[in-house]
């Protein structure tokens, strides 16, 4: 066990909460936390807790699911995957109020049917399905996935404080220092922006 104590940039004002983080390599792990209280984020945990997963279906983001399928989700919970698409245009007003709003949660039963996602224009992979369905059954947990249109890291701070979530872990792939620079890092943009605490899994295939 490890405790990472940090402080959130947009929250500096604030008093320091201590992460406590279960973890079996801590070079896989960075633990941030946020800046509510501890007996507000304590109690909250006794009573309802929305994890969330910022997801791709890449193998970045499979691994950062495992990871809290294994080490954060209890029975109980409710695990909540945020995906983000580019924005597009569409004609139907529902599809025009979600680009803002982002879609209902919509519950594991529903987008493990792959023609009622097509509308949302998302494929889940085999693997994650997967380890969700196995997840649900064994942990009795409740899984639902919310789709955003648009920046990736805007909208997962978005849906940090509109769903709300508990907590969020999110994957890293690994960026360069000069693609850092360029195309910016949405795990890192969170972390300083997000009013949860979050969990960097970084990837194994990357320094």
């Amino acid at each position: 066990m490890s405790l990472i104590i940090g402080r959130s940039s947009r929250f500096h004002r604030q008093p320091l909460v201590v992460s406590i983080l279960f973890q079996r390599d801590l070079k896989d792990i960075w633990s941030f936390p946020c800046s509510q209280e501890v007996s507000d984020l304590k109690g909250e945990m006794e009573t309802e807790r929305r994890v969330g997963v910022a997801v791709d279906f890449s193998d970045c983001s499979r691994k950062a699911l495992k990871w809290a399928v294994d080490n954060v989700a209890r029975r109980g919970d409710h695990l909540v995957l945020v995906t983000v698409l580019p924005e597009g245009h569409y004609e139907e007003g529902e599809m025009q109020l979600w680009e803002t709003t982002g879609s209902p949660l919509i519950p594991l039963s529903e987008f493990c049917d792959p023609g009622l996602l097509k509308k949302y224009g998302v494929k889940p992979d085999p693997e994650t399905l997967d380890i969700l369905t196995t997840a649900a059954s064994q942990k009795e947990i409740v899984v639902l996935l919310k789709i955003y249109w648009g920046d990736a890291r805007e909208k997962i701070c978005e849906a940090i404080d509109k769903i709300p979530l508990s907590c969020l872990i999110i994957g890293n792939r690994g960026l360069g220092r000069l693609k850092r620079v360029i195309l910016g890092s949405v795990s890192n943009f969170v972390v300083n922006n997000g009013s949860c605490p979050v969990t960097v899994v970084k990837s194994s295939d990357h320094e």
